[in-house]
């Protein structure tokens, strides 16, 4: 018990650390509250492949402004799209 109980509480410390080194990385870059409310639920680990629609859906906007979001947040160094292959494009966090 004592084992599994340190076990977690590093993989909680180091998945503190991982996401105050990215906005530690990124302070310099002008965000809009949709981009910080999504960055954010990344880091947290968001469920599933994040998409341009899953993203309107959760920021309740539409699919042009979140592909706008998306992109502006790709020119930043913050996302990339994902390297799997599929109906839509997915995008990902650079770690």
């Amino acid at each position: 018990m004592l084992e599994q109980s340190i076990a977690t509480a590093q993989e909680t410390t180091n998945k503190i650390i991982s996401k105050a080194g990215f906005w530690q990385t990124h302070r310099q870059h002008a965000l809009n509250d949709r981009q910080v409310k999504m960055l954010n639920a990344l880091l947290n680990g968001l469920y599933g492949k994040l998409t341009t629609k899953k993203w309107a859906t959760i920021t309740k906007c539409s699919i042009d402004t979140a592909l706008r979001d998306i992109n502006d947040l790709i020119e930043k160094g913050m996302m990339q799209k994902s390297e799997a292959s599929g109906r839509s494009t997915s995008y990902e966090l650079v770690l």
